[in-house]
């Protein structure tokens, strides 16, 4: 059985309902602090600090496959740094131990351009370069990237990871990132027709279509063990723009949107990120390729919450 941690959010959200689909609605156990709106399926509340829980539910469940997205996020960590290195590095450090020690064959660690920071080269930042975060959460993944290896090399533990870029969703509202501008933009467009971004007009990030992360992330847990290279975290691109981009691309089909500038923290937390990604090493070793751009994401996006809004 599968087990997921921090199934209610953004990417927890759609991620459990993909695996469902691919393995089976009973065959998936969702897990998070409270339980969901609507809620469907195999579910059990978790705070991801239990160890003693987790352990029970790991063998009452038979759990041979671990999705861990159970995590405070970029800028909401900077509110409350001692707890997000608590619940980002030592949660995870549980949910590898435990893995090890109960026999669990496989699992999944999202890292994130966070752990990259203002010495890192900007521009297709390599896979093997300077990493030196400057938040909280970028230093608990990138400590975390550095466990995952271990437990790979010091155990065999199959452990594997992507560093996702920012995720473009409509299924759930932003949860705390710094490129959580990206989606509420479109919510923002449709609703009142304008948006007051909290990053400055030029501030280029690498970003991902949600079907893109979901689809990367199910096809590396499903590559042959063989085909893994890199057992700390794989880079992950899709595209690069940033929030005037945006705003020009949602006006062909909004003509009267009107977007307004005013940065707050989070822009500095932005400067200290790359603008584009270089994934060749994903790309190569599992065949890792994106479907969206700027232009189909904004459709899709624009399509999806016209419908959730009742918008003809």
């Amino acid at each position: 059985m599968i087990l997921v941690t921090g199934a209610n959010g953004q990417i927890g959200t759609v991620l459990t309902e993909a695996l469902r689909e691919a393995f089976g609605e009973d065959q998936v156990l969702a897990t998070d602090i409270k339980k969901p709106d609507g809620h469907t399926g195999p579910f059990e509340m978790l705070d991801i600090l239990n160890t003693q829980r987790i352990t029970e539910i790991v063998g009452d469940y038979n759990i041979t496959t671990i999705y861990h997205l159970a995590a405070i996020l970029s800028a909401n960590g900077e509110w409350n740094p001692q707890k997000t290195w608590n619940i980002n590095l030592n949660g995870s450090l549980s949910i590898l131990e435990l893995a090890r020690a109960q026999g669990v064959r496989k699992v999944f660690f999202p890292s994130t351009i966070a752990v990259f920071g203002p010495t890192t080269p900007r521009i297709s930042t390599p896979q093997h370069t300077v990493i030196e975060p400057s938040t909280v959460y970028g230093i608990s993944k990138a400590t975390n990237e550095l466990w995952c290896n271990y437990y790979f090399n010091r155990y065999g533990l199959d452990v594997r990871s992507v560093r996702y870029p920012g995720i473009i969703s409509y299924q759930s509202m932003p949860g705390g990132g710094t490129t959580d501008y990206a989606v509420d933009i479109f919510h923002q467009a449709l609703l009142t027709g304008q948006y007051t971004c909290f990053l400055k007009a030029h501030t280029r990030l690498p970003m991902m279509y949600m079907d893109d992360a979901i689809r990367a992330t199910l096809e590396l847990m499903a590559a042959p063990q063989e085909k893994i290279k890199i057992r700390t975290s794989y880079n992950l691109a899709a595209m690069s723009f940033t929030p005037a981009e945006l705003a020009e691309e949602i006006k062909k089909h909004i003509p009267d949107f009107k977007i307004m500038y005013e940065p707050d923290h989070r822009q500095e937390i932005a400067e200290s990120w790359t603008e584009s990604i270089d994934d060749h090493e994903a790309r190569k070793d599992w065949d890792w390729k994106h479907d969206f751009n700027l232009e189909t994401m904004t459709i899709e996006m624009l399509k999806q919450l016209k419908l959730k809004y009742n918008h003809v």
